[in-house]
C-alpha cells in the first residue's frame, strides 16, 4: 500500500500560497486533500495549515477562511510598548491574538482528537534541543498549544508557555522543511508501506547579501538583512530525502519574486501577490504534481 505524507514549511503569511497551490490541486485534479495523505507535517505557519487539515479534515476554502484579513489583524496584535519605539526591545506581537484565533477553530480539542496523525515542530529553548508535538505519541498536548508553539518566531511573537512547563519557540529555527522528519515518521507509523512525500515551500529569498559590507554588520545589521531568512532556507534536508526516495518526493517551491520578505506583512497588496505565487507553482509545476499523484 502507498502511503502519502503532506508537509508544509514555514513563513508566516507566505502559507497562504500553500493554499492556493491546494485548491488548484483540489479543482484540477478532484482530490480531497484530507483523504488523500496519510500524515500531515508542519512548521509555524504552515503547522496552521497542517493542523487544520488533520483536526477538522479541513480543504482549501476551511483554510483560506482560517486565512482571512481578520484574522491575520488579530494574529498581529502589536505589542503597545513597541508601536511609538525605535527600538524592538521586545516581541513585536503579543500572543493574545494568535491564541484567540487558535481557540476559534481549535477550541480545547487535544491533539488526541486529531481526524488522522500530525506532527508540528518546535524548539525547546530550556533543553536547548528540537522536538515534535507528535498527535500519536503527545495525545494530551492542547492543539491551541501545539500552534502556538510552533508558530512562536523569535522576535516576531513571544516564547510559548506549555501546560508541561516547558518553553518553545518556532520550529523553523531547527527545521523549517520538515518532509525530511515526516518521511522519518511515516517510516514508523507505516512499516513495510510505500511513501510518497509532497511538501510545500513559502517562497525563497534570493535577494543578494554584498559579502563585502555584510564583514562589518552586527546584530542590527544581520536582522536588517534577514539573517532568519537565512537560516530557515537550507535546502540540506530537501537534498537528503530526494536521495533517499527520489520520484517518491515533490517539493514545490520557488524564489519570492515580488513578494515582501517580511513574514507578517498582510497588507492586500502583498496578499496578492502570494497568491500569485501559489497560481505560478500550479501553472509552472502541474505535470509534475500529475505525474506525482497518478504514477
Amino acid at each position: 500500500m502507498c502511503r502519502y505524507i503532506l508537509s508544509f514549511d514555514g513563513g508566516g503569511v507566505r502559507a497562504i500560497a500553500q493554499v492556493v497551490l491546494l485548491k488548484k490541486i483540489e479543482q484540477e485534479l478532484n482530490i480531497n486533500i484530507f483523504n488523500q495523505f496519510d500524515l500531515f507535517a508542519g512548521t509555524s505557519a504552515g503547522a496552521t495549515n497542517a493542523l487544520l487539515i488533520a483536526t477538522i479534515s479541513a480543504n482549501s476554502s476551511n483554510l483560506e477562511k482560517f486565512w482571512s484579513q481578520e484574522n491575520l489583524r488579530t494574529i498581529m496584535t502589536q505589542n503597545l510598548v513597541d508601536k511609538t519605539s525605535f527600538l524592538q526591545l521586545r516581541p513585536k506581537y503579543s500572543n493574545g491574538g494568535k491564541r484567540k484565533v487558535f481557540q476559534k477553530f481549535f477550541g480545547t480539542k487535544t491533539m488526541g482528537e486529531v481526524l488522522k496523525p500530525v506532527f508540528v515542530t518546535a524548539y525547546d529553548v530550556e533543553l536547548r534541543k528540537p522536538i515534535l508535538l507528535k498527535s500519536y505519541e503527545q495525545p494530551e498536548t492542547l492543539i491551541v498549544e501545539a500552534a502556538n508553539a510552533t508558530s512562536a518566531a523569535p522576535i516576531y511573537f513571544p516564547t510559548a508557555s506549555m501546560r508541561n512547563n516547558s518553553w518553545l519557540i518556532d520550529g523553523g529555527i531547527a527545521a523549517n522543511n520538515p518532509a525530511l522528519l515526516a518521511y522519518v515518521e511515516a517510516k514508523k507509523l507505516f512499516k513495510g508501506e510505500q511513501i510518497k512525500v509532497f511538501a510545500i515551500g513559502t517562497g525563497l529569498n534570493r535577494r543578494k547579501i554584498d559579502g563585502i559590507r555584510s564583514k562589518d554588520w552586527g546584530a542590527i545589521g544581520w536582522l536588517k538583512n534577514d539573517i532568519l531568512g537565512i537560516m530557515v532556507e537550507s535546502s540540506l534536508q530537501h537534498e537528503v530525502l530526494k536521495d533517499l526516495i527520489n520520484d517518491d518526493y515533490l517539493r514545490i517551491n520557488s524564489p519570492l519574486n515580488k513578494v515582501n520578505r517580511r513574514m507578517d506583512d498582510y497588507s492586500a497588496k502583498n496578499i496578492e501577490k502570494i497568491k500569485t505565487l501559489g497560481e505560478f507553482w500550479w501553472a509552472d509545476n502541474k505535470d509534475l504534481i500529475k505525474y506525482f499523484f497518478n504514477k
